[in-house]
């Protein structure tokens, strides 16, 4: 009888894989991120990536970050958070979220609202930001708990 193999990856390399795959999908030049909502049994619930909504042709919208707020992408862009929180069609209560990029002030308050209760990420580029500090307040207020994915270094390569 052989053995089973020992070289998988873990649970946190799995979603979070999934997160990065997912922000592949994002057609912003400047900051893609990806998301991936589990269960507490481990089990996929949604994903989502950075992008305009649905039905709004991205090729006729903004994609700049500098000019007047209408003529950027700020107003238009659904974030990877909130886009896999309106894709899950089910309960997220007591799930966690991998997610590439710490969320901004807005998806925290849906992520709050939605019932996740853990926020695992792997930036925090923005930590600085009100935005960002604002989302660490409301997240410890309601006892969402975050933590940083500490990469393992690990390559697994994927041919498409």
């Amino acid at each position: 009888m052989s053995q089973k193999r020992n070289d998988y990856i873990t649970w946190d390399e799995y979603f979070m894989g999934v997160a990065l795959f997912s922000m592949q999908r994002s057609k912003d030049a400047n900051t893609q991120v990806g998301a991936c909502i589990v269960s507490d049994e481990n089990k996929i619930l949604s994903v989502g990536y950075n992008g305009m909504p649905t039905g709004c042709n991205d090729d006729d919208m903004p994609w700049g970050r500098d000019g007047a707020g209408l003529d950027t992408k700020y107003p238009y862009v659904c974030h990877a958070e909130l886009n896999a929180i309106l894709n899950s069609g089910t309960s997220l209560k007591g799930a966690r979220l991998y997610v590439t990029l710490f969320p901004c002030n807005e998806c925290a308050k849906a992520i709050i609202q939605s019932g996740i209760s853990e926020v695992v990420y792997l930036s925090d580029k923005y930590a600085d930001s009100e935005s960002t500090r604002a989302s660490k307040m409301m997240f410890g207020m309601v006892g969402v708990k975050c933590r940083r994915y500490t990469p393992s270094g690990r390559k697994v390569e994927i041919e498409l």
